[in-house]
């Protein structure tokens, strides 16, 4: 992964989160938006496992909904936002096409 993929993730993620942790998943997804839309997805799970609202009357009011609807917010926009490592727009791409090979004569 090299410094301009790290940066943007880090961009897209937080600084705190783990640069080791990036760079293995990175390696396992070949792509730095997998990757952040991993992270983002395993962050808004974790959301959904715990109460999304809670109320002590008169102490206190938690409430997390926002985070949730901020992170769905940022899973839609990942998809058009440019990645350093994604192919440029009129980039040749690597297509892999396949044929039979038979010969020219018939063969007795």
């Amino acid at each position: 992964m090299n410094p301009a993929v790290l940066a943007w993730l880090l961009a897209q993620l937080g600084p705190a989160t783990d640069q080791n942790d990036l760079a293995t998943r990175y390696t396992r997804l070949a792509s730095a938006r997998e990757v952040a839309r991993e992270v983002l997805s395993e962050r808004r799970a974790v959301l959904l496992t715990e109460p999304l609202r809670m109320t002590v009357d008169g102490v206190v009011t938690i409430d997390q909904s926002n985070n949730l609807q901020g992170l769905e917010r940022q899973l839609a926009v990942l998809t058009d936002t440019a990645a350093p490592d994604d192919a440029a727009a009129g980039e040749p791409g690597i297509d892999l096409i396949t044929a039979p090979l038979v010969p020219a004569r018939r063969t007795r």
